[in-house]
C-alpha cells in the first residue's frame, strides 16, 4: 500500500510520516471495535482523540462514523505505529493529526494540537500484534530476541537493564506487584544467580530461567508470562502513565463527551474502575458500563488476544 501525499501533522522528534510502504508490515486487529464505536457515539463534526492510535483501526472507525467533518488526534509513542496509522487513515487525512508522544501527556498534546473540549477519547492499553510478533521488540518469549520491551524505542530503559541491574529484592517486588506472581522471590533469586555467571541478554534465556525456577511446570499459560508482563509494565511505566492520563481526559471532555478505556489485565482495569467510580461520586462522570464489556465468543475465536480485553465507558457530566 502506498500513500502518495500525506497532510498528517506529526510532532516530536525527527519522525516524519511520508509514503508508507511499510504499512503491510504493521498488522494489528483492533479489539472490541463495534463496542468502542457504540460506546463513544461518534457524530459528524465531533472531535476525538485516540491516545493509542496503533495501526489506526479504531481511529478509522471513529472517523468513518463522524463523517464528513469529524476530526481526530492520534497519539502513539511508536514510530512504526504512526507510519501504519498514516497509511490506514490516508482517506481521512484532512481530518487527522498524528502526534508522536505518550498518552500520559494527553492534555498537553491535545492543547498543542488545538483539540480540546472533545466529544470522545479512547485508550487501548494493549500491546499490538505487530509489537508482540516482531521478535526484535522483545515482548514475547516465543522466539530468541533481545530483552527490550520498550513501546517507545527511544526510551532509555530496557527489560535487560532491569533484569541485570536491579537488586534482588527490588526485582522480586517488581515481579510480584506488576505480574501478580506469587513465586516472585524464587524467580528473582534465580535471575540473580544466573546473571552472576553472565548477563541475561535474550527473551528465551530469561524464559528458561523463570521456567526452571518454577520447576518447569506448565499450566494454561507459560510460566514466564507473569514475569514478562511485570517487566513490560515497569519498562514502560504503564500504570503510572494511565493514572496520569485519566484525570487529563476528564478535563479534555466536553459535557456529554465520553471516554472509552480498553484494558488487558486486572491491574489496569482496577485503576480505571476505581477512577471512574470516584469521578462519578464527585459528579464529574456518569458510568455507562456498570460491568466491563468483553469480546464476544466469535471475536475471541477470530482474535484470541481479545480474550482478556475489558472495555469501560463513562460520560462527562455538565461542569
Amino acid at each position: 500500500m502506498r500513500v502518495e501525499r500525506s497532510t498528517f501533522n506529526v510532532q516530536r522528534s525527527t519522525f516524519n510520516v511520508r509514503c508508507c510502504s511499510q504499512f503491510l508490515e504493521y498488522h494489528h486487529t483492533p479489539v472490541l471495535l463495534a463496542e468502542v464505536v457504540a460506546g463513544l457515539l461518534p457524530r459528524p463534526g465531533g472531535r476525538y482523540i485516540d491516545g493509542t492510535v496503533g495501526g489506526g483501526g479504531h481511529a478509522a472507525a471513529i472517523l468513518e462514523a463522524s463523517a464528513p467533518d469529524g476530526r481526530l488526534l492520534g497519539i502513539d509513542c511508536d514510530p512504526a505505529a504512526l507510519t501504519a496509522a498514516a497509511a490506514r487513515l490516508a482517506p481521512y487525512s484532512d481530518r487527522v493529526t498524528l502526534v508522536r508522544g505518550s498518552f500520559r501527556e494527553i492534555g498537553r498534546l491535545a492543547t498543542t494540537s488545538g483539540l480540546v473540549q472533545v466529544q470522545g477519547v479512547l485508550l487501548d492499553l494493549g500491546v499490538s500484534s505487530y509489537q508482540l510478533d516482531t521478535p526484535e521488540r522483545g515482548f514475547s518469549f516465543q522466539a530468541s530476541a533481545p530483552l527490550d520491551m520498550r513501546l517507545d524505542p527511544d526510551a532509555p530503559v530496557t527489560a535487560a537493564h532491569l533484569v541485570n541491574d536491579l537488586p534482588e529484592q527490588e526485582l522480586a517486588d517488581l515481579i510480584f506487584r506488576y505480574g501478580e506472581e506469587r513465586a516472585s522471590r524464587r524467580i528473582a533469586r534465580a535471575i540473580v544467580e544466573a546473571r552472576r555467571r553472565k548477563p541475561i541478554a535474550t527473551t528465551d534465556e530469561l524464559a528458561a530461567i523463570v521456567s526452571r525456577a518454577l520447576g518447569g511446570r506448565r499450566g494454561r499459560i507459560h510460566p514466564a508470562t507473569r514475569t514478562f508482563q511485570a517487566l513490560r509494565i515497569a519498562v514502560n511505566d504503564e500504570l503510572a502513565s494511565l493514572e496520569a492520563a485519566l484525570p487529563q481526559i476528564v478535563e479534555l471532555l466536553a459535557a456529554g463527551g465520553r471516554m472509552a478505556i480498553i484494558s488487558f489485565h486486572s491491574l489496569e482495569d482496577r485503576i480505571v474502575k476505581h477512577f471512574m467510580r470516584a469521578e462519578a461520586q464527585a459528579g464529574r462522570l456518569r458510568i455507562i458500563t456498570r460491568k466491563p464489556i468483553e469480546a464476544s465468543s466469535e471475536e475471541q475465536q477470530i482474535n484470541p488476544r481479545s480474550r482478556s480485553a475489558r472495555l469501560r465507558v463513562a460520560e462527562r457530566m455538565q461542569a
